[in-house]
This record gives structure tokens, C-alpha cells and sequence, in this order.
């Protein structure tokens, strides 16, 4: 990472209540099913999964969960370009240099239609890469080489204001 003067920094997190709800019910489930069929003798479905296979559910819920909780999307502007870190999939920051970028502007996008989601996304035609947490609202990086990546933010005016002093809108 750069020396230089941070101009904008974001962090952002899965927060969305909905999404948490879901992840916390399936592993309340199955701690629920675990716990009944261990300790109360009492099978869990018509069709009891064995001990170790509930016990690895319930680990693999946990991990999946603690991942969740982990993610963190992280954009910094700096004058030489833009970093950015998807944790825990980039330990480092990746560094995209303004000279490699033919255009770079905020802009509103359809994180469904356009990229499939939410995450490290691959977007369809020819929409390139997006790294996106919530909303809709992206820094959209189109490079000379034609390859583009969408970095979802929260703050799409900040943006749009460090880049226009950057001279770069």
C-alpha cells in the first residue's frame, strides 16, 4: 500500500438484517435437531441423519457463519489510483494505478440483473467483475484493456467528489 495521502476510505459489511436471520435460523435448526437427537435421544427428521453428520452440519453453519461475519469490503482513494480489499478472499489490498484506467465514475447498476447478487461476482455480458456488499450504487472501473470491475459503495457522492478534485470524472 501507497504512503500517499488517503482522499476517501469505506468499510462495508453484509448488515443486512434479512440475511442474518436467515444464516442464524438454519444454524438454530440444526443446533436445535443436534441437541435433540445427542442429548435427548429423540431422532431429528423422518429420516435421522447419523451423530458425526450433524455435528459436521452444525460445524460447517458455524464456519459459514464466522465468514459472514469476517467479510468486509474496504475501498481507499488515493492520487496514484484506487485499493481495494474484499477480506477474507484479498488479505492485501489489490491496487488498481489511474494510468491503467480508461474511465472511472459512480454510477447506479442492478446488483441482480447485472451481476447475480451480492459478493465477488462475475457480471454477464461483458459486465466484467463486481465486489459489492449491499445497494446499488458502484465506482465502475473500465480499463484500457477493455476489462471493467464494479466496487459497490455506500458513499457514491464522496466518490464522485474525491474523483472530481482528482480530476479523474
Amino acid at each position: 500500500m501507497s504512503t500517499e495521502k488517503i482522499l476517501f476510505s469505506e468499510t462495508q459489511k453484509f448488515n443486512q438484517w434479512w440475511l442474518w436471520v436467515v444464516l442464524i435460523g438454519f444454524c438454530a435448526f440444526f443446533l436445535l435437531g443436534t441437541y435433540k437427537q445427542l442429548f435427548l435421544g429423540i431422532t431429528f427428521g423422518d429420516n435421522p441423519m447419523s451423530n458425526t453428520g450433524l455435528v459436521i452440519t452444525n460445524v460447517f453453519f458455524a464456519v459459514f457463519v464466522l465468514i459472514f461475519l469476517m467479510l468486509k469490503l474496504e475501498t481507499q482513494i488515493q492520487a496514484n489510483g484506487i485499493y481495494v480489499r474484499f477480506f477474507p478472499f484479498h488479505f492485501t489490498f489489490k491496487f488498481y494505478a489511474f494510468d491503467v484506467l480508461e474511465k472511472v465514475y459512480v454510477r447506479k447498476y442492478s446488483p441482480l440483473w447485472e451481476y447475480g447478487g451480492w459478493g465477488l461476482r462475475y457480471g454477464m455480458f461483458g459486465k466484467g467483475k463486481a465486489f459489492n456488499v449491499s445497494g446499488d450504487q458502484g465506482l465502475q472501473l473500465e480499463f484500457k484493456d477493455g476489462s471493467r470491475l464494479l466496487i459497490g459503495t455506500q458513499k457514491p457522492t464522496e466518490i464522485a467528489h474525491v474523483l472530481s478534485l482528482l480530476g479523474k470524472s
